[in-house]
């Protein structure tokens, strides 16, 4: 099911995947590129880079559940759930039939990297956004992942009891941005989007159960690589924006071993933080645009 909305501006849809209604942002022409952002982000985080691919992708970005104008999350997140979220969206969009290229920032690189296991004949091209890396994680027994949603929940419910999503969300988003940014860089996000998107439990309570499950997704992904190999000729980037200037950090070698893993090429983003589609939006759209062997 789908719904026209406008959302600053910008014309917007909802379709409902799994019983919940999901905000979508579906602009420009060509070939499809999928736009999915990290924890507790919005899709407006992507505003630099869609001018970039617009002229020549099809653009589609959506918010999780939890997250931006989605409905509440119903369910704890997976990497095997997260990829086929993914394609459940091209399908209610009817792009069902279409290879596309898949981006995912931080915690939704692990979800972009499981839709190209899982959906191989969909996807045209993978862009592994300064993604989250998890060598050795562990998935929780069904008892500690019950708790981890129940606490997930409670710590939503009493934030919210106190007043402090509608108190204090817009500044956390504010504040979380500049320390995700070179130079604490200032959050360049439309005020009055932060503040519909932010002071909502429903967006707490989406970020709260997601950083949850943060290495349940990362030990369900390790799980998919060990059974369902990429195909050898997908052209993989992986983007990372080095923590030291050389390059010889911890993070930075993380990120090389993800890209030595995938057989991908690795592209270092100097002068950017960890939101690399606001400091250096120009650099996300050139791994789109020119893949690898293209």
């Amino acid at each position: 099911m789908s719904g026209g909305a406008v959302s600053g501006g910008t014309a917007s849809r909802f379709v409902r995947v799994g019983g919940v209604p999901h905000h979508v942002v579906v602009e420009g022409s060509g070939p499809v590129c999928v736009l999915s952002a990290g924890l507790a982000l919005s899709w407006f985080d992507w505003d630099p880079v869609v001018p970039l691919l617009a002229p020549h992708r099809t653009v589609v970005r959506f918010d999780r559940p939890g997250h931006g104008l989605s409905g509440p999350a119903r369910t704890a997140p997976t990497a095997r759930g997260e990829a086929h979220r993914i394609a459940a969206l091209l399908d209610a969009l009817g792009r069902g039939g279409e290879r596309v290229t898949v981006v995912g920032h931080s915690v939704a690189g692990l979800h972009a990297e499981a839709f190209a296991r899982l959906h191989p004949g969909r996807t045209a091209a993978l862009v592994l956004a300064d993604a989250s890396v998890e060598a050795d994680a562990r998935p929780p027994g069904p008892r500690a992942a019950a708790l981890r949603t129940a606490a997930a929940r409670a710590t939503g419910a009493l934030l919210t009891a106190a007043g402090l999503p509608a108190a204090l969300g817009p500044h956390a988003r504010r504040a979380l941005v500049r320390l995700s940014r070179a130079g604490y860089a200032p959050d360049p996000a439309d005020p009055a989007r932060v503040r519909r998107c932010y002071r909502t439990r429903r967006v707490v309570d989406g970020a709260l159960l997601e950083n949850a499950h943060y290495r349940t997704v990362a030990a369900g992904l390790l799980a998919l690589r060990a059974r369902h190999p990429l195909p050898g000729a997908l052209p993989v980037t992986v983007l990372a924006a080095p923590d030291s200037p050389d390059g010889t950090d911890r993070w930075t070698a993380r990120q090389r071993a993800l890209a030595a893993a995938l057989g991908a090429r690795l592209r270092l983003v100097p002068g950017a933080g960890h939101l690399l589609m606001l400091d250096r939006p120009g650099a996300v759209a050139e791994a789109v645009l020119r893949p690898p062997g293209r």
